[in-house]
């Protein structure tokens, strides 16, 4: 059985980054709390995650559209007494097409997601490890929040606020004994997509330059583990992002919506 009784709580913990960063731990063997809105993936994660590392896993289905719902996880986590050491903040959805034809109580969704669920749950479990002077916590950010995003502009920039937001609370917090690490992964081969409706962008369906979700999740889990405050995961992604910030925005946003044009060429198509 597990030989420690560190727990880790990751929201999106049922595919993806966030399944394969839910491995990572388990390998460590921390225990698991794991956060998704569906309770036969949760299921399935779960029994897979036990069987194949013997620790202990934790569901809990919430669905973090709503407002109210990392409130309501955090006081299901606090009345059981689990400490929880480390917090991922992985769940994210995106949707594409240009801004005028999206539905708009989608993206209202989606920023409730991508900012709400991630503010919550990293106000209430900050304040707590600051309290013991430990923990980490790791923010799964995105190259999305470094570039402009022409047909997924509200993604960008939420996920644009995920990295700003890092930067200020990692500067706050330094030296006090808590990690808050940003991983920024770029394209990665995940369901992301088929979510987000964005099977038909060029980038995606030509799988061009895509990373695997197990080498993100390994470059976030030992960057957390190290302390490091960023990390860009996969070397096309650092390259691209440091090309974009030599490059006047208008022609980064040029290029990403050349990049993520439909094969159609019919971009308000739904």
């Amino acid at each position: 059985m597990a030989s420690t009784s560190k727990t880790a709580l990751i929201t999106g913990g049922t595919s993806g980054i966030g399944r394969e960063l839910a491995t990572c731990f388990a390998q460590d063997q921390y225990n698991l709390i794991l956060v998704a809105r569906n309770q036969q993936e949760l299921d399935q994660a779960a029994q897979e995650i036990k069987q194949q590392h013997g620790v202990e896993v934790t569901t809990i289905a919430k669905d973090l559209f709503k407002r109210e719902a990392p409130f309501e996880v955090y006081e299901q986590v606090k009345a059981s007494g689990t400490q929880i050491d480390v917090l991922v903040n992985d769940a994210g959805q995106g949707q594409y097409g240009t801004f005028d034809t999206t539905d708009i109580n989608r993206e209202l969704d989606i920023i409730q997601l991508n900012i709400g669920a991630y503010v919550t749950f990293t106000k209430l479990y900050l304040q707590e490890m600051l309290g013991r002077g430990e923990g980490k916590i790791l923010l799964v950010g995105s190259i999305a929040g470094e570039l402009p995003g022409p047909l997924q502009a509200v993604y960008h920039g939420t996920k644009a606020f995920v990295n700003s937001f890092a930067e200020s609370i990692q500067n706050e917090n330094k030296d006090k004994g808590v990690t808050i690490t940003n991983l920024l992964p770029g394209l990665t081969d995940t369901d992301f997509f088929n979510k987000a409706d964005m099977a038909r962008a060029k980038n995606v369906a030509e799988k061009s330059g895509m990373s695997v979700a197990a080498e993100v999740a390994k470059d976030g889990y030992k960057a957390l583990m190290a302390g490091e405050n960023r990390v860009i995961s996969g070397f096309m992604n650092k390259a691209q992002v440091t090309v974009s910030n030599m490059l006047p925005d208008e022609l980064v946003a040029a290029k990403v919506h050349q990049e993520s044009k439909p094969l159609d060429d019919n971009e308000s198509a739904h």
